[in-house]
């Protein structure tokens, strides 16, 4: 494999950086920033970066992207993290929702949201994880019934959901059929999220922010062109979605400035930490790790530069780099001490959102297993609910008799 970039991509990457250096002065300083004028601030930055082609690199060209591949994104995405300005704000939309529509929305859908969400006029969330329904996303009961005249009335409650309170829409996975097996009874949905009936409450999280949310439903309307791929067909249009997430996060080690040398060089400026062998060998291990997804992403970019899609694979990705960043913030902690949680200190946000990020894009029990199964072909786990309708699942479960 050839690590260097081609004469193409250099000549890409000039490009990008050129562009970057002419705008980075119009780019928001949010740490300056209120609260309240963040997210204006960074959509109109995002509609900056879509003018100059770095946003929805990926995306078709007739849906205003670039045409370009995996490895164009990770370029632009290397060089907006050089020049020290923000990314796109909509991450959700553009790396997991948009290519969602892209491949599963009627034509009217994707020539009403695309423009708006690749500019950042129009916020995204996925509405997907639910109290009784994370890990396994297949067990969603918020429900979806529709009426004579096409429309659908929807009634539940998700959590954990991102940039819910500034979204303008959500991409919504509800229960439509509840008599089928529960993976077959679900589709997804276009939800406006200023419809009457939905409620959004922050969960404020350890670092202080409320950057997840729980959303309840209460007899919401939604019209009929809502669906997204179909009627019964969430399942395989949810997994359009997971599939680019746990590649969005996997390859993002870099933008997230999880990397080795910040890490080694928070550690060596303390001379007794340089010298103590149980510290040296926590790095080590830590470097090994990032050095391994850097590598495993290369491997990943070389496969969808040459058509593959997204695997189950990259979820160990996401796992490997949360894992290793988490390790390496508290080694930092361990050898600064307390002031490493002061706010004013450059790790405190990294080591209190973390543990957070471990559920984001599955838990890592889950993607283990996932890894295992599909991609190792280990035997699977014994399951209670296969083939069983929905409908019938308590029942069976507590019984405990197998399906």
């Amino acid at each position: 494999m050839d690590l260097n970039d081609t004469p193409e991509q250099a000549q890409y990457r000039a490009q990008v950086r050129a562009w970057l250096e002419e705008h980075k002065s119009e780019a928001p300083d949010v740490e300056a920033l209120s609260e309240d004028d963040v997210v204006p601030a960074r959509r109109a930055w995002q509609g900056k970066l879509a003018e100059g082609g770095l946003a929805g690199v990926t995306w078709p060209q007739e849906f205003g992207g670039q045409g370009k591949g995996p490895i164009e994104q990770v370029i632009v995405n290397q060089e907006i993290a050089a020049a020290g300005v923000p990314g796109i704000l909509d991450v959700i939309g553009l790396g997991m929702l948009g290519p969602c529509l892209i491949a599963h929305g009627t034509d009217e859908q994707k020539s009403r949201y695309l423009g708006p969400m690749l500019h950042g006029d129009e916020v995204w969330c996925q509405l997907f994880s639910e109290p009784a329904a994370g890990s396994d996303l297949a067990a969603v009961q918020a429900k979806a019934t529709q009426q004579d005249d096409g429309t659908w009335r929807l009634t539940g409650q998700k959590v954990w959901t991102t940039n819910a309170q500034f979204a303008s829409y959500g991409l919504l996975l509800a229960r439509t059929d509840a008599d089928v097996p529960k993976h077959k009874g679900l589709t997804m949905f276009v939800v406006p999220m200023d419809a009457d009936g939905i409620t959004i409450r922050g969960l404020r999280q350890i670092s202080g922010e409320a950057e997840f949310n729980e959303v309840f439903f209460d007899d919401v309307a939604l019209d009929a062109d809502a669906v997204v791929g179909g009627v019964g067909n969430g399942w395989g249009t949810a997994l359009t979605v997971l599939m680019f997430e746990r590649l969005t996060i996997g390859l993002g080690a870099e933008g997230f400035g999880y990397n080795a040398a910040r890490f080694t060089k928070a550690v060596a400026q303390d001379e007794h930490a340089r010298r103590d062998p149980e510290v040296r060998q926590r790095l080590g291990e830590i470097n090994t790790e990032l050095l391994a997804i850097r590598f495993q992403s290369y491997r990943v970019l070389s496969a969808l530069s040459q058509g593959a899609i997204p695997g189950p694979e990259a979820g160990l990705a996401k796992v490997t780099t949360v894992k290793a960043a988490i390790d390496a913030g508290e080694l930092i902690a361990d050898v600064i001490g307390p002031d490493a949680l002061d706010e004013d200190s450059e790790w405190a946000y990294m080591i209190s959102f973390l543990p957070g990020l471990k559920s984001a894009g599955g838990t890592e029990e889950i993607l283990r297993n996932t890894i295992g199964e599909r991609v190792l072909g280990l035997p699977p786990e014994p399951r209670l609910d296969k083939g069983v309708p929905f409908s019938e699942l308590r029942s069976i479960e507590k019984q405990g008799a197998p399906a």
